[in-house]
């Protein structure tokens, strides 16, 4: 399954936050406190998102957008699975900041 981030690097902690719109569509917003230097943030980014859902890191490559604030990650497994976890997430995020 495929997924669009929205990255901002050097933020004051690692978190996921909500969905924001881009010009590509709909992405999930994401935050990192690592810098976008060697490979860094994206390495943060994808543990991040690992950690989040509760998956193994391994699972979670970068497909495109290594220089760019937006990316889009893989994340190995069954797409309904995941789409379901992610959907889940982002509701107790919603509920924790609101």
């Amino acid at each position: 399954m495929s997924l669009r981030v929205r990255l901002t690097p050097k933020s004051s902690a690692d978190r996921i936050e909500s969905v924001a719109d881009t010009a590509a569509g709909p992405a999930l917003k994401a935050r990192v406190r690592a810098v976008p230097e060697d490979g860094k943030a994206n390495d943060a980014l994808i543990a991040l998102v690992g950690d989040w859902l509760g998956i193994a890191k391994a699972r979670v490559t970068l497909a495109s957008g290594a220089t760019s604030r937006l990316k889009t990650l893989m994340i190995a497994g069954d797409g309904e699975t995941i789409a379901a976890s992610i959907a889940s997430k982002l509701e107790e995020t919603a509920d924790k900041s609101g």
